[in-house]
């Protein structure tokens, strides 16, 4: 399976294109139904003359309703326990807004069970709100003898609050599909005082301690001898065979008691062979992402790649298939493609797709992937733009390397944004706009209206050097072709560009682009507008300047392997024809 991004929503993603047992492990960190509403904030390279732009990924906000309840019936209809369970919440919760959550989550966890092989794993990474009611549907659903874990991520250190305890943690729910799974043990940095004051120094000044050399056998009798004197207790037995033992012993390596039998605890540890204290159910040593960190990108909920690595480096090989059905800014993909692992990652937003595709080709240029449930051609993109005309207005402004405006109406003649070089001195930054024409009827005062658009715009931030593109789903007209040319030219250092541009969908599918110098994408908009004190942070525009292959626009083709597997009558994908 090769690296996917599917644009679309998971559910039907899931049932469509992945098939049963085909993945490693899948990792999830859906909306929490915490009645938030969650802003993607795309950084301005330079927040004194432009502010950051705020987009509403998603509404955080779940409501009983008829297609709730038609997902419910569904799967109440459906025998097995996880019918029953959420029949169970109903009985209690009645029909609200955390069983219309309920139901949405249940009919995704089946699938991912379906997906996901018989040694693979899941982590379900939520919060208090809904944790209790989550894990007794994964209980329904994978069993409750493959629970393995709850995770507790301390992701602050305080939260004031007037009348309660300050909530600083989070919930991942750790699962495997059977007995046999991936375990790799994972490593902190350092150990605590309290961990430290279980060794002792030896005479040459080494710390050493004594670990367990026994294991649980209630209901066994492997490993129950007597060896050396020693004997396991009742419910217990030696976790090393009798040549396992004898080589330790003839190697020196475990402990004696008196009387010089070895010791049940007797097995010797130096911390300097350590690689670091062993990961327990707690962690406390990955905090969030601060605000002027270099891996903020600005997407809400974003989660530490440390925390990310951490999962896939533990339940995980190189090589498996680490699928992502929320994947959101794309962490999961990162953390997976640095580890050497293949991806999937699954996302709704179309302001998804844009950070993902600037994270990759920011990280990882020479990545190979394909992206799923977008417009990969003329055709189908023309079809988004008469069927949905604000997915498109999202799609193709996210496809020129513009960051959308997130308004339909009302929004001042501004679909979208982008920024770019005009010179080599940290202040040489110039803003453009773009206005999207979806329909067939197109005519010059369309450009004379963009144009007085960028004159407000240029002169509300004294910008003399904005640009405007117009872009079309149909071929632009012989005269808005003139009108824009009559609108003259922009000076950069690098060359003329022409102020007002036009763009059809033919001819960027064909390879044409927005013309300017160098344009900032997410990734870098976000680094450079971080303050220059942060070092870590701040990338200067003459070293964007010679990075010219991060300015490549990702490509949704498909190989000849894969045309089979997405044959459609559609023009377009089901997810697509039905988004709202």
């Amino acid at each position: 399976m090769d690296n996917a991004f599917y644009f679309g929503d998971n559910l039907n993603i899931l049932k469509k294109y992945i098939p049963s047992e085909s993945v490693d492990l899948i990792y999830l960190d859906p909306p929490f139904n915490s009645n938030a509403d969650y802003n993607l904030l795309f950084r301005s390279p330079d927040r004194s003359r432009w502010s950051d732009a705020q987009i509403t990924t998603f509404e955080d906000t779940w409501c009983w309703s008829d297609m709730a309840a038609y997902e419910y019936d569904a799967i109440t209809m459906t025998p097995g326990k996880a019918g029953e369970v959420l029949s169970s919440f109903k009985v209690f919760l009645g029909e609200n807004d955390m069983l219309a959550y309920l139901t949405m989550m249940t009919a995704r966890l089946i699938e991912l069970r379906r997906v996901l092989k018989t040694t693979g794993s899941l982590f379900l990474h939520c919060d208090p709100t809904a944790s209790h009611y989550l894990k007794i549907m994964l209980d329904a659903i994978f069993k409750p003898w493959n629970f393995r874990n709850e995770i507790i991520w301390k992701r602050n250190t305080s939260h004031n609050s007037g009348n309660q305890f300050g909530r600083i943690h989070d919930v991942l729910l750790y699962y495997t599909a059977g007995e046999q799974r991936v375990w790799n043990p994972t490593y902190g940095s350092s150990f605590s005082s309290a961990q430290l004051r279980r060794y002792k120094k030896d005479k040459n000044g080494r710390l050493y301690k004594g670990d367990d050399l026994t294991a649980a056998r209630p209901n066994s009798n492997s490993g129950k001898f007597e060896w050396r004197g020693t004997m396991p207790g009742a419910t217990r037995g030696w976790a090393y065979t009798f040549d396992e033992l004898e080589k330790m012993w003839a190697d020196g390596r475990i402990l004696s008691k008196r009387d010089g039998s070895p010791r049940l605890d007797g097995k010797l540890v130096y911390l300097d062979e350590l690689p670091g204290p062993r990961t327990q159910s707690i962690w406390d040593d990955i905090p969030r992402i601060a605000n002027t960190s270099s891996e903020r990108l600005g997407y809400p909920t974003q989660k530490p790649l440390a925390l990310l690595k951490r999962v896939i480096e533990a339940a995980s090989n190189e090589g498996d298939v680490i699928l992502d059905p929320f994947c959101g800014c794309g962490t999961t993909i990162h953390a997976a493609e640095e580890l050497g692992r293949r991806w999937i990652g699954i996302d709704v937003a179309v302001q998804a797709m844009h950070v993902v595709r600037d994270r990759l080709r920011h990280y990882f240029p020479n990545v190979k992937h394909e992206v799923f449930g977008i417009p990969e051609s003329v055709q189908g993109a023309r079809y988004l733009a008469a069927n949905h005309p604000f997915k498109f207005e999202e799609w193709v402004v996210s496809r020129v390397g513009g960051m959308h405006s997130g308004k339909y109406r009302g929004d001042q003649g501004v679909d979208g944004t982008f920024f770019f070089l005009t010179g080599k001195k940290d202040a040489d930054k110039s803003r453009g706009i773009i206005s999207v024409k979806g329909g067939k009827n197109l005519n010059p005062a369309m450009v004379r209206d963009l144009r007085g658009t960028l004159d407000r715009e240029a002169h509300r931030t004294n910008d003399d050097k904005a640009i405007g593109v117009l872009i079309c789903a149909e071929r632009p007209t012989k005269g808005m072709l003139e009108e824009a040319r009559s609108a003259g030219k922009v000076s950069t250092a690098f060359g003329e560009y022409p102020r007002i541009q036009v763009l059809s969908i033919e001819q960027i599918f064909g390879g044409a682009s927005i013309r300017v110098p160098f344009m900032f994408d997410s990734v870098t908009a976000a680094a450079a507008g971080r303050k220059r004190g942060k070092a870590s942070g701040f990338i200067d525009p003459r070293e964007l300047a010679k990075q010219r292959q991060m300015l490549f626009s990702i490509q949704g083709g498909q190989t000849e392997e894969t045309a089979a597997h997405r044959a459609q009558p559609n023009i377009m994908p089901d997810e697509i024809q039905q988004a709202s």
